[in-house]
Parts: structure tokens; C-alpha cells; sequence
């Protein structure tokens, strides 16, 4: 991809995307300096990469002014918690992180002349009106309600990305991710990805909230990786943010089957409330992506679900990290 030499800063790299992301940028010859405040993100995410000499870690808080640092010309932020019961524990923190923490390393873009990249959500569409989602689109979201902390954070984060490109001539991109799973998925995201899957592999209920009818489009993280790292490598401005997220889309129920299938469990599938504002469909309109970075998702379903939970048998379970029950609590509780 062309980052061979290139210091690249990667805030939030210690998470589940960022640490993938990281180890690409490694293997394409950059020197990476990756900063987390290890609220979400875990230290074990990077511990292979210890002994390799064009990596530095630094924990810190975005929230706070940033460390020392050198010159980059390439900044990703990816900081923010992004599943709904870690960024609904701290909701201010989650706020202020997408909008004084974008700012920080915006002006640090301005700085040094660094090309920025803004990890956005698709969040940011709320509970659309428009299915496919196509970039556009403004959005359906509740800005008071208990989501809004990370949906309206996002969408100021984009605000304040383009004004810097239009105000002070920053080179910006913004990445608009929708559900993204693989290895390094915390287990108490309470995403329904990693909930199902512990949850079978536990032999615990199987819980699906609301009727299960509801959709989603599930992005293998090595594919969003991909449309990361071209997104940024793109010498030109894309002009606009870019979905970036597989177009396949199901139902939570049909997930729920596959993962049952794969894993063998005996679970038993029970069903409880929707949380508040959650959005009855999901699914990216890629085009843009298609036409501009030349990506589209290559990973199967079915593949991809199968690597994950042969991470979490062999990582999580066994080490008896997980408590099924604390877990439902602790989800049910931040809903």
C-alpha cells in the first residue's frame, strides 16, 4: 500500500480494528507509534509486537493534551469506545474522546502536515429511513437519548474533520465502519457478534433481543483493514466520507443459526427487549468504495465465523474469562 518509511500514529490501536490495523502497517514497512488509554483496548492486543523496533506504544488519554511526540504524516484515529455498553459507562468521556480527542489530532495533522484519517460508524445514520445507507444520507438519530453520546460524537468528529479541510486545506479522509468482527473481539463487547458466540461456546442461553428480525452486515476485520489502509494511501481527496462494510445482509436470528451450527452447542436461544434506539436495519451502500479505493469485502461469512470462534475457544475460554451470566448483566445494564 505504499507506507514503507512512512511514521504513522494509530490512536486507539491497542482495540480490537486498531491492533489488526497496526500489525498492516507494520508488515507494509511503516514505523507505527500507537496511543491508547486502555479504557477498551487491551495491552494484549500488541504484545507480540514487544520486540519490534518501528513500534512504540504510549498510554495516553486523548481527552488530555497529547504526550510528547515526532512528526507523522500519517494520523489514524480510531480512539473511542465503540460498543454500546463500554461507550454508554462513560458517556462524557465518550463525547468528549470524538470531539476534543479529534480536534488534538487534527491540529497535530495541520502541524505536520500529516494526512488524517477519521474511523467514523455507521452509527452515525441512527435508525435509517434509507436502506441501503448510502453516504448522502443524513441520518435518523435521537440526540438526547443514550446512545447519543457515541452517534452524535461521531457526527460532530466528521464535522470537525471536513471544516479543517475546508478552513485550513488538512488532507482529511473519514471511514464510515458498520459491524466488524474477528479475533481480538473483547468478550464482553455486547456486540452481538462476540455475545453469540461466548455464549455458545459457554453452553449459556443464546440471547436475541427484540424479535431477531432485525439486519445487520457483518465486515470481516482483515477486509475493513484493507479499506482502511487504501482509503488512506488514496493520493487524492475522496471528497466525502466512505462507507466501508460488507453489503451482505441478514437477519440477527440467521446469525444466531449459524453460529449454533458451527459451534455445536446445546445453548437454548431466548429472547429479551430491544435496547433503546437500536437500529431495525443495517446495511452499506459501497459504491463509493468500490469506485474510488477499487475494495469490496472478500472474506465469507461463514469463514470469517469460523476464525473467530476458533479465537475465542482457544483465548478466552479456556482461561475462564468468561462469566456468561456477569456478562448478560453487565450488557442488560448498560442498555
Amino acid at each position: 500500500m505504499g507506507e514503507r518509511g512512512l511514521n504513522i500514529l494509530v490512536a486507539g490501536g491497542a482495540g480490537f480494528i486498531g491492533s489488526h490495523l497496526i500489525d498492516a502497517l507494520l508488515a507494509d514497512g511503516a514505523r507505527v507509534t500507537c496511543l491508547d488509554n486502555l479504557m477498551t483496548g487491551r495491552q494484549a492486543n500488541l504484545d507480540h509486537l514487544r520486540r519490534v523496533s518501528h513500534f512504540t506504544f504510549l498510554e495516553a488519554d486523548l481527552v488530555d493534551p497529547l504526550p510528547r511526540l515526532p512528526r507523522f504524516d500519517r494520523i489514524f484515529n480510531l480512539a473511542c469506545a465503540a460498543s454500546p455498553p463500554h461507550y454508554q459507562a462513560n458517556p462524557v468521556h465518550t463525547m468528549m474522546t470524538s470531539v476534543l480527542g479529534t480536534n488534538r489530532l487534527l491540529e497535530r495533522a495541520r502541524a505536520d502536515g500529516a494526512r488524517f484519517l477519521q474511523a467514523s460508524t455507521s452509527e452515525v445514520y441512527g435508525d435509517p429511513d434509507v436502506h441501503p445507507q448510502q453516504e448522502s444520507y443524513w441520518g435518523n438519530v435521537n440526540p438526547t437519548g443514550p446512545r447519543a453520546c457515541y452517534d452524535e460524537g461521531k457526527r460532530a468528529a466528521e464535522s470537525l474533520v471536513f471544516d479543517f479541510e475546508r478552513g485550513h486545506g488538512t488532507d482529511v479522509r473519514v471511514a464510515r465502519i458498520f459491524n466488524t468482527y474477528g479475533p481480538r473481539m473483547r468478550a464482553d463487547d455486547g456486540r452481538v457478534v462476540s455475545n453469540v458466540i461466548c455464549q455458545a461456546l459457554a453452553g449459556a442461553d443464546i440471547t436475541i433481543y427484540g424479535d431477531g428480525r432485525q439486519t445487520r452486515s457483518f465486515c470481516y476485520v482483515s477486509d475493513l483493514v484493507a479499506g482502511l489502509m487504501r482509503l488512506m494511501a488514496r493520493d487524492t481527496l475522496p471528497g466525502g466520507p466512505v462507507n466501508l462494510g460488507n453489503p451482505s445482509e441478514l437477519t440477527i436470528a440467521d446469525l444466531v443459526t449459524r453460529v449454533i451450527h458451527l459451534t455445536g452447542t446445546t445453548s437454548r436461544v431466548v429472547k429479551r427487549p430491544l435496547p433503546v434506539d437500536d437500529p431495525r436495519r443495517r446495511k452499506p451502500d459501497i459504491t463509493r468504495a468500490r469506485d474510488l479505493l477499487g475494495w469490496s469485502p472478500a472474506v465469507a461469512l461463514g469463514e470469517g465465523l469460523e476464525a473467530t470462534i476458533a479465537w475465542f475457544a482457544n483465548e478466552v475460554v479456556p482461561d475462564g474469562a468468561i462469566r456468561m451470566e456477569r456478562l448478560q448483566d453487565d450488557v442488560l445494564a448498560a442498555e
